[in-house]
């Protein structure tokens, strides 16, 4: 096998399971994606982007749909929050917002919408008011 993890891969999406999606990894392997850790709806035969997170002692792939590794992942979440800031300037978000409005519009959950908050206001990005997020010029 060639894969390594971190590895980043194409998929096709495969039939739903009580744990995740079976996907097939570059037209070679298969895969699962597990439910917790989908943020996008998922259809049958979609091809997407995706990367091994564990390759197991039995040969079965763990795969997800964003880079592991923490600094990888708060890297791609806060510059998507970003993208959305600079179009608009300010963003009616904020640490208080449901976490189903936070996943319809940023496609992550709340906490990593909060810890990708927290990195932007470390670094001066933006300034958190109780009910809205503002790019700082």
């Amino acid at each position: 096998m060639d894969l390594k993890e971190g590895d980043k891969v194409d998929l096709i999406i495969g039939e739903e399971t009580n744990l995740g999606y079976n996907a097939l990894i570059n037209d070679e392997f298969e895969g699962l994606l597990y439910h917790n850790e989908i943020f996008i709806n998922l259809e049958w035969q979609m091809k997407t982007i995706g990367y091994i997170k564990k390759i197991r002692s039995d040969g079965k792939i763990d795969v997800s749909l964003q880079p592991q590794g923490f600094l990888n992942v708060i890297d791609t979440h806060c510059l998507q929050i970003l993208k959305k800031l600079k179009r608009t300037g300010t963003l009616n978000f904020s640490d208080k917002s449901s976490p189903e409005d936070i996943m319809d519009e940023f496609q992550m959950s709340k906490k990593a919408f909060k810890k990708a908050l927290g990195v932007l206001y470390k670094d001066k990005w933006i300034i958190i008011e109780p009910y809205r997020i503002l790019l700082i010029e």
